[in-house]
């Protein structure tokens, strides 16, 4: 056991880490995660209330009165906590970081970024009647023609799935991240089609290509076992670009872009259609706008008039909404009459 000596009002991990005392806080503080959590064996009373950013995590997560945010706990008298080892891995953790032989688990940073995910429609087919010498090749003349068209416009390829990739723009330079997203999406297009006429000339097939981009906030950690960890994005706003970059198979489009992104292109980039689609593992309709352009003249004008309508799949649960609805009230107002 150690004890400290702290100020009325300090946090615990603050009082830990100024103490030297090994404590786990991957996001580095700031209650976007619960990994700084402890156990308060005594004087509960002596803990300052949950704030809002400790109590929506408890909530999420359940936590029990006494299991508390050490990055959000002020301490305001005597009291007596422990971490929180849940497994022989937390207890090695701690052990290394008190010896000195590993540091602190703080691998975490939030940023906004524009995320783009792109996939090949049609390649699964293809590479099923091919040699695998052939897949691979054609899979890097494929990927150097679109990395280049990423790296131009200042993004980089943070993670491939088989013929998919997810690109980041924004990580390192802010500026204008949703539009250079836009501008890649687009050259990612055109570089398909100067590859196309090699794949038709020995496959007989043309290639096409589905790309969704969405501008939001992420985690950007390590990921990945400890001597062979990557750096990555995670959160609500990579699901919905993946997501959105799906949609295409739907909508018969091949760049569709999220509200948050549209809103900062508008100015500049043509486009053909908004559509409101239901996403998979996602609540209500959101908006999709497919660009076909940018930098067009008078692209603000292009969707001035014109409201997003729904998919086919979207008019078809709204039918069924509508209907729904109706029925209630009719048998409400069956049972009350």
């Amino acid at each position: 056991d150690t004890i400290v000596d702290v100020e009325e009002g300090d946090l615990i991990l603050d009082t830990s880490i100024q103490s030297g005392i090994p404590h786990t806080h991957v996001c580095g503080g700031a209650a976007r995660c619960s990994t700084c959590r402890v156990l308060v064996v005594e004087g509960l009373e002596n803990c300052g209330k949950r704030n809002g950013a400790e109590h929506a995590i408890a909530k999420r997560l359940r936590l029990d009165p006494s299991v508390r945010l050490a990055c959000q706990t002020q301490i305001l008298g005597d009291m007596t906590v422990r971490r929180l080892a849940l497994d022989t891995e937390d207890v090695a953790s701690i052990r290394a970081q008190a010896q000195g032989k590993a540091e602190p688990e703080f691998h975490g940073q939030e940023k906004h970024v524009a995320i783009l995910f792109a996939d090949l429609r049609g390649f699964t087919s293809l590479s099923e009647k091919l040699l695998p010498y052939d897949v691979i090749d054609l899979l890097n003349r494929y990927f150097r023609r679109v990395g280049m068209a990423i790296d131009r416009n200042g993004g980089a390829i943070n993670n491939y799935m088989g013929d998919g990739l997810m690109a980041l723009f924004g990580m390192n330079d802010p500026n204008w991240a949703a539009e250079r997203a836009v501008r890649a999406g687009l050259d990612m297009i055109e570089a398909l089609e100067t590859l196309n006429p090699y794949v038709q000339a020995l496959y007989r097939q043309k290639l096409e290509i589905g790309i969704g981009i969405h501008y939001g906030r992420v985690a950007f950690g390590e990921v990945g076992a400890i001597d062979n960890r990557r750096p990555t994005a995670i959160g609500d706003a990579v699901n919905l670009a993946s997501r959105i970059e799906s949609a295409n198979k739907e909508v018969g489009s091949n760049l569709l872009v999220s509200e948050s992104v549209y809103e900062q292109v508008r100015d500049k980039v043509k486009v053909n259609q908004c559509v409101r689609v239901q996403l998979k593992g996602k609540s209500g309709d959101y908006p999709l706008y497919e660009i076909v352009t940018i930098d067009p003249a008078n692209a603000s004008v292009e969707l001035a008039s014109r409201s997003c309508k729904r998919s086919k799949s979207g008019q078809l649960w709204a039918r069924m909404w509508a209907f729904l609805k109706r029925l209630g009230r009719t048998v409400w107002l069956w049972l009350t009459l």
